[in-house]
């Protein structure tokens, strides 16, 4: 038997040759594109794993430093060095490299005898010691060529706080680039205060301190702990169950705020501040610590406890708490308090803090994650007289007695969780919790508020506008075009269109922001009145058409009818758009937007999601057309016909048997104008306003997903959490548009399979 090979002539073997070739590029080429959808989404996971990585802490090293009287210790910026700072006015430098050497030490003696120590806020690099006679020397530790030194951040190397020269008990510094403030307790309960600012000299390229003497309240009771804000406005004070907020900022300071911050099973031991010091973490005798911060509420400064903190096994009365004598949760006579948490130590730029409990479990913190710890592990079988957090929180270094231990800590993102990002937290400031997306700031010490339910929301927002503009337009205009139009017609508009989608939205948005906005702004009775008028006016004119006679029916010609429409749609936005300033004058006092904010409560932005509907909608509108109306035009002619046929009018025909075959594609239409409004950038980002917000209100602005990418992904510094948070808004995109697809995919073909019967 002949091969059946001999028999092809050469033009069928390279016809045979190209529709392989064609064949396998087909697949070759489906196949790189689901590939590079999977690479894609795996290369989003992998930018974002990293930032829910857990926290961990290791053991670096361990040495022996014979130094005594521990006030402070505070390691460099390097990690490399530890200065150590004592209660008897030394002042030390430890490199941990060479620990254990102690020819490696140096030392200088800041102040002699000193009666009191403070340390600033730990970004601040700044400490004081306070004497007998009332001085004060406020000083900043350096490294230069190898060997101790310190500089004097206010250019006097003695203050003479206290004019009456009594010793100082207690100290309270803030020292800042141009403003500073020192606060000292005497013995005798007085408090004495110095603000600085600097200003330039006339005459000389040096700047000068400015000192100004502060006359302070008398405050009666126990103080237990004092605050100096950075910016040197006020004081802090813990006394009995009260903190006090004291202005000193004018010449005769005031004690603007009192706040209760006791319980009846508790009482408050001890005062700390976050970092900014916008935030106080009060310990309570419980146990418990507060985080209390100042809110304008009731047209009122309130200061209120936003969350507590809760040590493992401390219960809300528990009075078996177990004793502790450590030095953070002492009273002033010495006598110990019942409390979980021994030791608590802040970050230097972050909202977070180290907890130590009394069984030696070390627990953080950081506010944004809801009071919920972000590492909790038993580290010490002792528990260490000091903590210190190294300024980047890379590095912990435990204390006790002349034994030190230094542990690396992995914490990059302690910022970024699911309830940040997901959940309403209460931010420093707020008066309540809720959703914010604030990614930067003016200031280091700002909280993060990286929540993506506003931009979520946004981008769910200016799609569900967009469609209620587009859908009702492009749907009847595809059932109009595919099923009553000429043919003719339908050559020219169809393309028309399908040409539309080929316009840059950059230009759509460029128009929707500049051109479009203060037209919607100027004449937004206009706008309202057209959704209402313009539907009346086409079925007006459609049953005017219907009470002519015959005759005039016949000089139309079939599917030019919409030649009819144009005139009066143009006459009854024309009208809108006139009657508009006489309305706004007669009803709204000349002025819609400040009738809608005065007297609705509602507010209005310029650029706002009406703006977005309309210019997106335009947007949207060929995507949806296209596909509806080549499935509407796709219904087979003799389904139509043979209900014409039966009986049944061009309406009825319509409705129950081309839209039910068609309704596969109208669904993929829909859904597709869906996907296609969610990815939307350019629009969004010109037109909105880019505010994130959740209120439905379609006057107002909003931010989308999209929008936040191209907005901060430039500015975002590389592998930082705000970079992966944005790679993170990236992937819920992706994961929208794929679900969106996917579901009408899936509507699609059961459709089909419903109706196929039809």
């Amino acid at each position: 038997m002949a091969d059946a090979g001999a028999f092809l002539t050469n033009d069928s073997r390279r016809r045979q040759l190209k529709d392989r070739v064609a064949r396998f590029s087909v697949i070759a080429g489906g196949i790189s594109v689901l590939l590079t959808l999977v690479l894609i989404f795996f290369y989003l996971l992998y930018v974002i794993v990293p930032v829910f990585s857990p926290a961990r802490i290791t053991s670096l090293q361990s040495f022996t430093a014979p130094l005594s009287g521990t006030q402070a210790v505070r390691l460099n910026e390097q990690n490399t060095y530890a200065f150590h700072f004592a209660s008897d006015g030394q002042v030390s430098l430890v490199p941990l490299a060479h620990a254990a050497h102690p020819d490696t030490r140096k030392h200088l003696s800041a102040m002699a005898h000193p009666t009191s120590f403070a340390a600033a806020l730990p970004h601040e690099n700044a400490y004081a010691y306070g004497d007998e006679i009332g001085g004060i020397r406020v000083i900043r530790p350096l490294i230069r060529q190898g060997g101790l030194s310190v500089s004097y951040p206010l250019g006097q190397s003695y203050i003479q706080l206290d004019p009456e020269r009594q010793p100082l008990a207690r100290l309270a510094i803030s020292v800042r680039d141009d403003v500073a403030t020192l606060i000292g307790l005497t013995r005798d309960q007085r408090f004495v205060a110095l603000t600085y600012s600097r200003s330039h000299a006339l005459n000389t390229d040096t700047d000068v301190w400015q000192e100004q003497r502060v006359t302070m309240p008398d405050i009666p009771g126990d103080i237990k702990a004092m605050i100096a804000t950075p910016d040197g406005r006020t004081l802090y004070v813990l006394t009995g169950q009260q903190v006090q907020a004291i202005d000193v900022q004018t010449p005769q300071a005031q004690i603007r705020l009192r706040q209760d911050v006791g319980s009846e099973n508790a009482t408050p031991v001890a005062m700390t501040a976050l970092s900014g010091a916008n935030s106080l973490l009060i310990t309570g005798s419980d146990g418990r610590v507060t985080q209390w911060f100042e809110v304008v509420k009731d047209s009122q400064r309130q200061l209120i406890a936003a969350r507590t903190f809760v040590a493992e096994g401390t219960a809300a009365n528990d009075s078996t708490a177990k004793d502790s004598v450590a030095k953070d949760n002492v009273t002033k006579d010495g006598t110990a308090v019942d409390g979980a948490f021994r030791h608590l130590v802040p970050e230097y730029y972050r909202k977070g803090f180290f907890a130590l409990q009394d069984d030696g479990q070390l627990k953080v913190f950081f506010t944004s994650d809801n009071a919920a710890p972000v590492l909790s592990q038993s580290l010490f079988s002792q528990i260490p007289d000091h903590l210190v957090v190294s300024s980047r929180a890379n590095r912990l270094l435990a204390i006790t007695g002349e034994q030190w231990q230094l542990f690396r800590v992995e914490n990059p993102y302690p910022e970024v969780s699911f309830s940040s990002l997901w959940q309403k937290v209460w931010y420093e400031g707020y008066p309540e919790p809720d959703y914010v997306w604030q990614s930067t700031s003016a200031s280091d010490e700002a909280e993060p508020k990286l929540s993506l339910m506003p931009i979520v929301f946004g981008t769910l927002k200016a799609a569900f506008y967009a469609l209620c503009f587009a859908i009702p337009l492009a749907l009847a205009g595809a059932v109009y075009t595919a099923y009553f139009m000429s043919t003719k017609m339908r050559r020219v508009v169809k393309p028309t269109v399908e040409i539309m989608e080929a316009l840059p939205t950059v230009i759509l948005g460029f128009l929707a922001g500049i051109w479009l906005a203060p037209i919607v702004e100027n004449h937004l009775i206009g706008i309202v009145l057209c959704v209402v008028i313009l539907p009346l006016a086409m079925m007006g004119v459609g049953l005017g058409w219907a009470a002519l006679p015959g005759g005039w029916h016949r000089r139309v010609p079939t599917g030019l009818h919409i030649l009819l429409l144009m005139p009066v749609s143009v006459a009854a936005v024309w009208l809108c758009f006139s009657l508009s300033p006489w309305i706004e004058q007669a009803f709204f006092a000349g002025d819609i937007r400040s009738y809608l904010t005065n007297v609705w409560g509602i507010g209005y932005d310029q650029r706002n999601a009406l703006v977005v509907g309309i210019a997106m909608g335009f947007a949207v509108i060929p995507t949806i057309f296209t596909i509806a109306e080549d499935a509407i035009y796709s219904v087979p002619s003799h389904l139509s016909h043979g209900s014409l046929a039966l009986g049944a009018t061009s309406w009825q025909t319509l409705t129950r048997v081309v839209l039910l075959t068609a309704s596969p594609g109208i669904f993929s239409a829909v859904m597709m104008g869906l996907g296609r409004a969610v990815g939307e950038t350019m629009i969004v980002l010109m037109a909105t306003g880019n505010t994130p917000m959740m209120d439905w209100n379609v006057l107002e602005g909003l931010r989308t997903l999209s929008a936040t990418i191209a907005i901060e992904m430039p500015e975002s510094e590389v592998g930082s959490a705000h970079y992966r948070v944005l790679f993170l808004a990236a992937f819920v995109l992706f994961v929208f548009t794929f679900f969106f697809n996917t579901l009408a995919e899936i509507v699609r073909q059961r459709l089909r399979e419903k109706y196929k019967s039809l």
